[in-house]
């Protein structure tokens, strides 16, 4: 005689959920495996109300779905409209028909992510005009597969799509120069991580988010969104690279806002987190911080300061120690050593970190480091008569850097 096939319903609900043992389900609902052996067996008994709610929250699904029997006379259940209807409100998606959906397996999120790793890593090598579009194509699959995802397939979903949206944020800060329009796409990041319920990435959204008030001069309000960025750290297991990174940022924040003494602390404080180090590890998506970059984000402070020479030291010790990889932030560095001998009464020195900043914008497009060539060239207008300022023009203004400005 055959083995009752049991509860199917349920059990694949369970793993299209990502609970992949009965044992992690129980441990999700706060019950016995022992109850949830039962709900799966041929004959499952109707869960308690609570634990019902529970159940159909986390597996996206009405109890009906789920292969349970509701006893005569009562409502039917809606947890699976509702569910679903609350997770599109979550990411700005309209209202959708949720009975026609069908659940995702788990190995949506696993395939949803790997796409979401790629493009973390494309962002040092692909020009951003094109990695961009791309980005956004990866968010809107996200949001359409968040509401057809329950449980721990869900959340993991909607993190990668937290972490699409600031990727698209930060590329629309950084190299496309829309800052209203990053604000806009770093809230949807910061929607979505709170659907994944992951604080970290909720904390490094809202620190990119101090970038663009910083960037007008409106302190009060990225003071308001660091301290917001700060307070989520501390609900998850944050790493020193993770809390030395906000400092930078706020740092940062208070130089673009004229304040440099309280970003020299800000930064000095950093260094010590690092030091000390700690028991957590940084996320994967972390990858945009260094001991290295801390350095950068230093020697740019004083320079602003006027604290010449050390700045000089500084930007050079950075120049010697970044990786091959990071050419972004090379193209910047060489742009602060440039300020930094314009500031001094070099304008030789100067052009000629600029034209090398120029020539590795050519091999990586980063506006930020272009714009710290247009202020060097700012800074020498006093000198714009001397042949090496005339050169660094025609670098500046030649046919393919101003092309590659345009395009980009």
């Amino acid at each position: 005689m055959a083995r009752p096939a049991g509860n199917t319903r349920l059990k694949a609900a369970r793993l299209a959920a990502g609970y992949h043992s009965q044992q992690a389900l129980a441990d999700a609902l706060a019950v016995g495996v022992r109850q949830v052996r039962r709900w799966e067996s041929d004959q499952p008994p109707m869960p308690q109300h609570e634990v019902a709610q529970a159940l159909t929250r986390l597996l996206g699904q009405d109890l009906e779905s789920l292969g349970f029997t509701t006893p005569p006379g009562a409502p039917p259940d809606r947890g699976r409209r509702t569910v679903l209807a609350a997770t599109a409100a979550a990411v700005g998606l309209a209202a959708v028909p949720t009975q026609a959906l069908a659940m995702q397996p788990a190995t949506a999120a696993e395939d949803y992510q790997a796409v979401t790793r790629s493009h973390r890593r494309l962002y040092w090598s692909v020009a951003p005009a094109t990695l961009h579009p791309a980005a956004l194509a990866h968010a809107t699959l996200g949001c359409a597969l968040l509401p057809e995802a329950a449980g721990q397939t869900r959340q993991r979903i909607a993190a990668a799509l937290a972490e699409t949206w600031l990727l698209a944020g930060r590329i629309e800060f950084f190299d496309l120069r829309e800052a209203e329009r990053a604000q806009q796409t770093l809230l949807r990041a910061l929607q979505a991580a709170g659907e994944a319920d992951d604080a970290l990435l909720g904390a490094a959204i809202l620190a990119h988010s101090a970038f663009g008030p910083a960037w007008t001069g409106d302190r009060e309000a990225a003071v308001e969104r660091m301290v917001a960025a700060r307070t989520y750290a501390r609900r998850g297991p944050a790493s020193a690279e993770l809390l030395a990174w906000l400092d930078a940022v706020e740092a940062e924040c208070e130089t673009r806002c004229g304040h440099t003494r309280t970003a020299l602390h800000l930064i000095g404080h950093a260094e010590d987190v690092l030091a000390r180090g700690g028991e957590h590890q940084s996320p994967d998506w972390l990858d945009w911080f260094s001991p290295v970059r801390l350095a950068a984000f230093k020697g740019n402070t004083q320079l602003r300061a006027g604290h010449l020479p050390q700045a000089r030291t500084t930007l050079l010790g950075v120049l010697d120690a970044l990786g091959p990889a990071e050419e972004k932030q090379r193209a910047v560095v060489l742009g602060d050593l440039a300020a930094v001998e314009a500031a001094a009464g070099a304008p030789e020195a100067a052009c000629g970190y600029a034209v090398r900043a120029l020539d590795q914008l050519e091999r990586t497009w980063y506006a930020m480091g272009m714009d710290r060539v247009r202020e060097v060239r700012r800074a020498l207008a006093p000198h714009q008569h001397e042949g090496c300022v005339r050169d660094l023009d025609d670098r500046l203004y030649g046919w393919s850097t101003t092309v590659s400005a345009l395009a980009r």
